[in-house]
């Protein structure tokens, strides 16, 4: 009776342990489907012609697919960024495999590629993984400026 007892506890305890770790590591970086994209970031079905930003605050969009190496290498950069910039940039992932039709929307023929969206200009498009630095000069000289 001991043993079942404090096998329950350890249970218990790791249960315990397990959601706290979970809601620590809430990600700031948010996936956006296709519907999400049009109402979140651009319409481009009502105004294919002419890009007008919807969200409130600069965004990065990063296009990746789990399989792809470099795309993990940018993923824990992204989490960082999305973290240290919180409430002055949004960070949005899109994942190719799942929203093909969105990935071929923007023509995105190679992955990593990151959509870079200023306020007040018009995006800007990377295409392959950037080092850190890369990341935050752009959005300090294109993003915050």
């Amino acid at each position: 009776m001991k043993k079942v007892f404090l096998i329950a506890m350890v249970l218990i305890a790791a249960t315990i342990t397990a959601n706290a770790q979970d809601k620590k590591e809430e990600s700031k970086v948010k996936h956006l489907t296709y519907n999400e994209f049009l109402k979140k970031v651009w319409d481009f079905e009502k105004d294919p012609n002419t890009f007008t930003y919807k969200g409130k605050l600069p965004a990065i969009v990063d296009f990746y697919a789990d399989w792809c190496g470099p795309c993990r290498r940018v993923a824990p950069i992204m989490e960082k960024l999305a973290e240290e910039y919180d409430g002055k940039l949004l960070v949005y992932k899109i994942n190719t495999e799942q929203e093909r039709d969105l990935a071929s929307a923007f023509q995105i023929k190679s992955i990593p590629t990151v959509l870079f969206i200023p306020m007040e200009s018009q995006p800007m498009m990377q295409v392959g993984a950037l080092p850190e630095e890369g990341y935050r000069k752009v959005i300090e000289e294109q993003l915050l400026k």
